[in-house]
């Protein structure tokens, strides 16, 4: 059997992942003194809460590789292929802290694949790499064939505020004064495994116009999962696929909450689309 392991920065719900069949490593988070796994002790709307409240940034950090090795060992023991997927790894050290731990293992049977990118994206590569195991693919296999995909993933997003961006310091704060700017929404996406500040736009209807021009240029693949997300803005989310549905008829669409690590950095009031390339 291949057990398939991913973090909890893939933002697939609880019973998204126990239908997959999935087993999630949660990151944390900090706010002061107090640490929360991130999907384990502390709800999403309890997160967004605090975020709003908070004064300062809350941290965020990563799986150890101890928790990684006794998952490894766990699953070899019981005689099972692992494959790892895990958020990119110039985003988070997880990734890092999962092949140490495959070092400590000792074992040829675990795989471990830098996905390049987050939250619904890394999702997505979860979803396909269950499909591909419920296909009877070896864990080579599938580590191989999730790797070609995340060159085909891609990922737009607009935001509310690139207040939480920079902050945290994932972007520049010459970037963050343009994207604040009176009436600009900031269009985040992941490229090369690192968050862009992509574009900007007058409005969402703006944003989703910049981002349908640039799905134009890299159609999308409606034989394989589109995922829509957002960080604490249901109707935000609601709005961008209802605005591409109309657009790309015949997409298969998971939806996804953003949760606490991806949240601390993203703020509240993301929206995007994560789709495939066609070939």
């Amino acid at each position: 059997m291949v057990r398939i392991i991913t973090d909890s920065t893939c933002d697939l719900s609880k019973s998204r992942q126990v239908e997959l069949g999935v087993e999630v490593a949660p990151l944390s988070v900090h706010f002061g003194a107090e640490t929360f796994r991130d999907g384990v002790d502390l709800t999403n709307g309890d997160f967004y809460a605090r975020l709003r409240r908070a004064e300062s940034l809350p941290t965020t950090s990563q799986v150890n590789p101890e928790d990684f090795a006794a998952r490894f060992r766990a699953c070899r023991e019981a005689g099972d292929e692992v494959v790892g997927i895990f958020i990119s790894s110039l985003l988070s050290g997880t990734c890092q802290s999962a092949c140490i731990a495959r070092g400590m293992v000792e074992d040829t049977h675990i795989f471990v694949v830098d996905s390049g990118t987050v939250t619904f994206g890394l999702g997505l590569l979860v979803e396909r790499a269950a499909f591909l195991r419920d296909q009877g693919l070896s864990a080579g296999e599938i580590a191989s064939e999730v790797e070609r995909l995340s060159g085909r993933l891609r990922f737009y997003a607009v935001v509310e505020t690139l207040k939480y961006l920079k902050m945290g310091g994932r972007i520049s704060a010459a970037t963050a004064v343009v994207g604040g700017m009176l009436g600009i929404t900031p269009i985040l996406n992941i490229r090369d495994g690192v968050v862009e500040a992509a574009g900007k736009s007058r409005g969402r209807k703006g944003a989703y116009q910049w981002m349908e021009e640039r799905i134009k240029k890299e159609p999308v693949d409606t034989a394989l999962p589109v995922a829509f997300g957002h960080s604490d803005a249901p109707a935000v989310m609601a709005e961008c696929e209802e605005y591409f549905r109309a657009r790309i008829p015949g997409m298969t669409v998971y939806e996804s909450d953003i949760g606490a690590v991806v949240g601390t950095h993203a703020g509240p009031g993301c929206a995007g689309i994560a789709y495939f390339v066609k070939e």
